[in-house]
């Protein structure tokens, strides 16, 4: 199983950012939670890697649907999405919301999955649409609107 929704851009990280948490907060996301991993292992470990992000974006309204299906669903929250750099390009990957169906196999939070992904994809495939060139590197599937 793909547990990720993916995209590639051409423009710097920081724009990709800014850009990122902009098109969230259009589709009710905010984000509860920031790792700097890049910063955190040269700190804590001296090494150095590729600027990577990880903003834990929530959606309330959804966040609370899932939570009256499943109070345990908390432990797959909130969604996770990952910011990094990659051999000069900028990659977006989300936590398929799908992901909480399958690990859980409980049938009510289909219609929560469906929603947090559609308003994902559309969060993410509106940097394709402002201006930041998308790279399609193949790794997506065909007909993938991202």
């Amino acid at each position: 199983m793909d547990y990720g929704i993916t995209i590639r851009v051409s423009a710097p990280f920081a724009e990709v950012v800014a850009r990122l948490r902009d098109a969230l907060k259009v589709q009710g996301f905010g984000v509860l939670t920031e790792i700097d991993v890049q910063a955190t292992l040269r700190d804590k470990l001296g090494e150095d890697m590729e600027d990577y992000l990880i903003l834990g974006a929530c959606n309330p309204p959804l966040a609370h649907r899932a939570l009256s299906a499943d109070r345990r669903i908390g432990l797959l929250l909130p969604c996770n999405v990952v910011v990094r750099a990659e051999a000069g390009q900028t990659v977006i990957e989300a936590l398929d919301p799908q992901t909480m169906v399958a690990v859980t196999g409980q049938p009510s939070l289909q219609p929560v999955a469906d929603e947090a992904a559609a308003r994902l994809r559309a969060a993410m495939g509106s940097l394709q649409a402002s201006g930041v060139t998308p790279v399609n590197t193949g790794a997506e599937p065909p007909g993938d609107p991202l």
